[in-house]
Parts: structure tokens; C-alpha cells; sequence
């Protein structure tokens, strides 16, 4: 059975750096058997891979495809909080925030980029709650931002 790791690999994708913090915060958070990852941006190389409002600048594909960015930023998160992908005994919950234009209300679709990936890497353990929330803005005026509660062995 291939790791969380190998599975990230197999879809072509490459775990970043941990994303530095914006402002005065810490990227995750353990407690007990429980890691809350803070909202994750879809940064690149330290820079947004987009901007602007789903459903104006940003087409909902494109927010979809910025989401899953997100949720592989989360990812890296956990990994260095914990060390190891295959410690995540569940994906509890994951929230999507999206920059909405005022008449876009297709949020749980974008939010599907983040959760579909996930889904992937854990398979069943992946499966979790989920909030798709829009908004008027993100920091750095990003589309899509991404949090994650996982329980860990």
C-alpha cells in the first residue's frame, strides 16, 4: 500500500516548503492527537499563484485548481508538524474560504479542488467535514484559502 507520500508523488506533485506565516500566527498547532493547520494560501514559491474574485477575475476551474494548492500547502503543514503523512489516522475537517464575486455561489465546487485532493492522498481517512464559505476578500487578495484539522497517531 503506497504512503500518503508516494501517492502525493504519483499524482505529479511535489510537497513545498511550509509556507511562512503572514502575519502573527504559527502554520499548525498540536494537541493531543489532533493538528489544526491555520488557513493555507495558494502560494508558489512564496507568491500567490492567483488573485482577484471567483466569478469575475478568476474563473471557478482556475479557483478549483488553486484550492487543491492550497490543500497541498496544508499538507506540508502536517508533514512538519508530525513528521511523517502516514501518522493522519483521519482527516477531520477541512474549511474552504473563497473570494467571491457577489453573484458567485458556486463555493462548494472550488472547495472540491481541496477536498479531491485529499481524498486522494488518504483515500478513506481523507473522507471529512467540510465548510465552503465565501467571502468579500483573502489576504493578498487570493482566491481561495484552505484549513485542515487532522487526528494523528
Amino acid at each position: 500500500m503506497a504512503t500518503p507520500e508516494e501517492r502525493i508523488e504519483k499524482l505529479g506533485l511535489t510537497l513545498p516548503e511550509v509556507v511562512k506565516p503572514l502575519a502573527s500566527y504559527t502554520p499548525a498547532v498540536r494537541t493531543g492527537d489532533h493538528v489544526y493547520i491555520s488557513g493555507q494560501v495558494p502560494l508558489v514559491r512564496g507568491e500567490p499563484a492567483g488573485t482577484g474574485k471567483v466569478g469575475a477575475e478568476v474563473t471557478p476551474e482556475r479557483a478549483k485548481e488553486l484550492a487543491g494548492v492550497c490543500a497541498l500547502n496544508a499538507l506540508a503543514a502536517v508533514k512538519a508538524e508530525v513528521g511523517d503523512l502516514s501518522k493522519v489516522r483521519r482527516v477531520v475537517k477541512l474549511v474552504g474560504f473563497v473570494a467571491s464575486d457577489p453573484s458567485f455561489t458556486g463555493q462548494p465546487q472550488v472547495i472540491n479542488g481541496a477536498s479531491e485532493l485529499i481524498g486522494e492522498v488518504f483515500g478513506d481517512a481523507g473522507v471529512h467535514a467540510r465548510s465552503a464559505v465565501g467571502v468579500a476578500v483573502l489576504p493578498m487578495d487570493v482566491p481561495v484559502e484552505v484549513e485542515l484539522i487532522v487526528e494523528v497517531a
